[in-house]
């Protein structure tokens, strides 16, 4: 297991440099700059914020003083939009906003979703599972681009139940409608997948020994088929997790919470080269973090992922 834990992390370093660079080359081939505009500056002043920034020199030194920074500082660089503030500044701000919301919709998601999947399955074709099946349609139709400005009309405006917008230190009333928007969708189709891999499972042959053996039910269940049902539901968990905390431009922007999906976006627009790859560069490290530890966890359930 530890060679394999190696084997792992080791592939993980080079991926996120071949990251970094291929943001950095993708990011410099669009047209125009930070500061370009339909008005444009003098070109001594443009010069002189160039050289400041250091964007007059070869593409390939910028990428190493790029990673060096990162390595020897965790330095992101200067905003070229926000001149006061820093993209570790963004971050510092943003990222537990973020954080916060979406792990309280990843827990959602996932406590709500697989006792559903495995209920469905274990009553297959009763009403649980027709609900099941309907709410996992359902959902998929009605994404966090729907979902939220739904729930400002119902619970705002119609009921007047919870306040629409902001952050408030992410008290309760504020964090239930971005929460909810956020999980419905990831909700549904880890539902889905769990019910799909269970029934696979309590239909093999070495479940039909279990229960010829005399084993009660609940212990087929959770001891035997539970484990191994899990498998495709936790490759799924990774790229969910991340999903949900990228996925939070929606939210901020109905919510108003102040994540960083909205900094993402903006920095986009504006063309704030250091921001968008400071925000990059952490997207990057957690799809590959969570993926080594769904690859660790799903190595750890099934033995011949190891070999």
């Amino acid at each position: 297991m530890l060679n394999y834990v190696i084997k792992r992390v080791g592939l993980a370093i080079p991926t996120m440099l071949i990251l970094i660079v291929f943001s950095f080359l993708l990011m410099h081939s669009a047209p125009g700059g930070p500061f370009t505009s339909e008005r444009p500056l003098p070109p001594q002043v443009l010069a002189n914020i160039e050289a400041k920034y250091g964007l007059n020199q070869p593409l390939w030194r910028q990428i190493i003083n790029y990673i060096w920074g990162i390595l020897t500082e965790f330095d992101l660089g200067p905003s070229f939009r926000y001149k006061d503030r820093t993209v570790n500044d963004i971050i510092e701000q943003g990222f537990p906003i973020t954080i916060k919301y979406g792990g309280w919709a990843f827990i959602f998601a996932v406590g709500i979703g697989v006792p559903l999947g495995i209920i469905a399955a274990v009553r297959q074709n009763t009403w649980i599972d027709y609900f099941a099946v309907g709410f996992s349609i359902g959902a998929a139709v009605l994404p966090n681009f729907v979902m939220a400005p739904l729930l400002v009309i119902v619970f705002t405006l119609w009921l007047g139940w919870l306040p629409g917008g902001g952050w408030n230190g992410g008290d309760f009333q504020h964090m239930v409608m971005p929460v909810i928007a956020l999980s419905t969708s990831y909700m549904a189709s880890i539902a889905r997948i769990t019910r799909s891999s269970m029934l696979e499972v309590l239909n093999s042959n070495f479940i039909r020994t279990a229960r010829a053996k005399g084993l009660p039910e609940h212990v087929v269940i959770l001891r035997h088929a539970l484990k191994p049902a899990m498998l495709p539901m936790i490759s799924y968990l990774g790229p969910a997790f991340v999903g949900i905390i990228t996925g939070s431009f929606i939210i901020d922007l109905y919510f108003g919470t102040g994540g960083i999906g909205i900094h993402f976006v903006n920095a986009a627009l504006n063309r704030d080269y250091s921001v968008i790859m400071g925000l990059t560069v952490l997207v990057g490290s957690l799809t590959i973090a969570f993926n080594l530890i769904v690859d660790l966890i799903y190595a750890w359930i099934d033995p011949k992922i190891r070999y």
